[in-house]
């Protein structure tokens, strides 16, 4: 086992990674040699009936509002978007308004700190590949950096490894393919040995919300941060209730022993398959909004030598994920989420679901830049109805972005009377498209919507 490592550690010392790192990357690769999949049994935890409602927080916004000048806000943004047939940073994609996710995000920010007075760090963690090109949109925004406070800090990277002899994956048509980001629960150690916890506890920072960048309705709310501020809760997880469509969702549940856990989907086997996806049985998700106590991570740090002991993920993808054929690969990572299990007072709250809007595919890209979705005065997102529609597309001539803008040319048609949009099928649309009701489009041959055209039913 120590002879096998060996390869790793020297790749790992020549690409200039943290020793914090490397350990860590041996702990769970020690557990991979011995059969150890990171998989959380269905026997091992309980179901979770009632979680504290977000509503009932109310009575803490005032109490927020006057705290708000010691908390900062957080975005992951090391995501490329593979997933829409993009190369580059996801942030970086045109999204509404001509704006990118970064132009919304910076904005956001910016109409806070002005409405409240107060400084509201904003910080990226970015990731090896999607840093230049970042630091370089925000540069738009000069007075976005608070003084003696980096604007970003880098994810760490961690070896692939080979699935058929777990030794160091070596790919020459793209060696940074030889490499991934190890999760998100890399925030914890990255956030310490950059020096940036330090900073913002010499700054009086006292809460970090956390949220993935593409999650534009993930905003500083000051319900719960009054809330976690006044009884000094040192972890906090926002959940939704999970519907059929959030059934690959890691959720969230509690070990026997009364302990919260969440699981992956990667994380559980395929005997407990059914259950991990019964949301009757598992009824939240995490949504990977996090608010972080300072103090309380950092003597968490300290006490865990740079590290929190989260659970191993192992993933198999291929090496690159455009190219199905190419070699499969394992990736051991972890979940931010997961260090709910370590926190003593730990606490999981029920948020709408207005607060949980991600772009993950073209579905999601159209539906949020339609008119469906609002931009409120603070520069958040926001459905303009109740129940926004539902968007299907075909994943063939509209899985990517490049192929969503050559068919839809002009923007997307209004969604905002439509219940359900489903198209099927090579389907191009005209100006001043609008959509009522449940609008299923379905054909076997090219078809154009002409300009103006007003769709209900099936086509």
């Amino acid at each position: 086992m120590t002879d096998q490592f060996k390869k790793f550690d020297l790749k790992m010392k020549e690409g200039d990674i943290p020793q914090v790192i490397r350990k860590i990357f041996k702990d769970y690769y020690e557990r991979l040699l011995k059969g150890d999949r990171g998989l959380i049994n269905e026997e091992n935890i309980d179901q979770i009936d009632l979680i504290r409602d977000q509503a009932s927080l109310e009575e803490y916004i005032s109490y927020g509002a006057s705290v708000i000048k010691n908390a900062a806000v957080l975005k992951l943004n090391g995501g490329l978007g593979t997933s829409m047939g993009v190369q580059g940073a996801k942030s970086l994609l045109r999204l509404k308004e001509d704006k990118t996710f970064l132009d919304i995000t910076a904005e956001q920010i910016l109409s806070l700190r002005e409405k409240f007075d107060a400084p509201i760090p904003f910080i990226l963690m970015n990731s090896f590949r999607t840093s230049e090109d970042s630091m370089k949109k925000l540069s738009d925004y000069p007075n976005l950096a608070v003084p003696n406070l980096p604007l970003e800090f880098l994810q760490s990277r961690v070896p692939r490894i080979s699935i058929d002899d777990f030794s160091p994956v070596t790919w020459d048509t793209d060696p940074s393919l030889e490499w991934c980001p190890p999760g998100h629960g890399d925030l914890f150690p990255a956030l310490e040995r950059s020096g940036l916890l330090s900073k913002l506890f010499e700054h009086e920072i006292d809460y970090l919300f956390v949220s993935n960048i593409d999650n534009l309705s993930a905003t500083l709310d000051l319900a719960i941060l009054g809330w976690l501020s006044k009884f000094e809760i040192p972890f906090v997880m926002e959940v939704c209730k999970r519907t059929a469509s959030d059934r690959k969702g890691g959720h969230l549940a509690k070990t026997v022993d009364g302990q919260w856990i969440l699981r992956e989907l990667s994380q559980c086997s395929a005997v407990d398959l059914d259950k991990f996806q019964d949301t009757t049985r598992h009824r939240y998700f995490n949504t990977n909004n996090l608010w972080l106590h300072i103090p309380s991570l950092k003597k968490a740090l300290e006490r865990g030598g740079g590290c929190l002991p989260l659970p191993m993920i192992c993933n198999q993808k291929n090496i690159d994920s455009n190219e199905p054929e190419s070699p499969l690969v394992f990736q051991l990572e972890s979940a931010m989420g997961s260090a709910i299990q370590v926190f003593e007072r730990a606490e999981a709250i029920l948020v709408e679901r207005e607060r949980f809007l991600p772009v993950k595919t073209t579905n999601d890209f159209l539906n949020v830049s339609s008119d469906a979705f609002g931009v409120d005065s603070n520069g958040n997102i926001r459905p303009e109805r109740i129940s926004p529609p539902l968007v299907d597309l075909d994943p063939i001539f509209f899985g990517t972005v490049k192929q969503l803008r050559e068919r839809f040319p002009y923007g997307p048609p209004s969604l905002l009377e439509c219940s359900s949009f489903s198209v099927r099928g090579d389907v191009c649309f005209g100006r001043n498209v609008s959509c009522q009701g449940a609008v299923n489009i379905s054909t076997d041959h090219s078809l154009i919507i002409p300009d103006g055209s007003r769709l209900s039913g099936k086509i």
